[in-house]
């Protein structure tokens, strides 16, 4: 089922990147993909304010599922003070630096997507060790500085099982539109041959893993 007009509304009321075009692709390619897997996990690197979360989290309560929803809440780079990407509403006073935690957790509730979403409140890298199980659907919105890149394509992408899916997000090829290390990861998982391309939707890829 397509999301709702509700859903949609509530959507754009959220903070966040996430073009409507490419969240309604996420929903709809998770939807399709945990239709084969319906007891597999469904993990997201990177929430920020939640707007991806329930994009996914409405496919994933429809499969019955579970989405482990992974961020330390701290921010990316360029979300810090002084960046390009700085919100003054996230502002954290007891850090200096700026805290999306309260945000998102107030956008799960407003989604109804409690009994869905698991909050993960770490670095990727951590959360890698306590996050157990096969992975049907993984979307990859993490840190975007090279390490940090690298950390959620190792770490994660191996463990998406046969026939799942991995998505991608802020993939430029054109070094003029965004950012290099989401294209470099991309360029990787397909030199790997452990996927193949399924679809791209504006900076959003879909990769199967064979």
């Amino acid at each position: 089922m397509s999301l709702s007009e509700t859903t949609l509304s509530y959507i754009e009321t959220i903070k966040g990147f996430m073009d409507p075009e490419e969240g309604r692709a996420l929903h709809d390619m998770a939807l399709s993909v945990l239709s084969d897997f319906p007891y597999a996990l469904s993990v997201e690197i990177g929430s920020y304010c939640g707007k991806s979360t329930i994009y996914i989290g409405d496919a994933v309560r429809q499969r019955s599922g579970l989405l482990v929803s992974v961020d330390h809440h701290y921010g990316s780079e360029e979300n810090q003070p002084g960046e390009a990407y700085f919100d003054p509403d996230l502002a954290d006073a007891e850090t200096g630096g700026m805290s999306s935690l309260v945000v998102f957790r107030r956008t799960i509730r407003g989604a109804n997507l409690e009994d869905v979403v698991v909050p993960v409140v770490a670095p990727s890298r951590m959360a890698s060790q306590v996050v157990n199980g096969d992975i049907g659907f993984l979307f990859i919105d993490g840190g975007h500085s090279m390490p940090a890149a690298l950390d959620d394509y190792r770490l994660w992408a191996t463990r998406v099982m046969t026939g799942g899916v991995l998505a991608i997000h802020d993939v430029f090829p054109n070094p003029e539109d965004g950012g290099r290390p989401p294209y470099e990861i991309y360029k990787l998982a397909m030199a790997s041959g452990l996927f193949e391309e399924l679809k791209g939707v504006k900076s959003l890829r879909f990769l199967r893993r064979l």
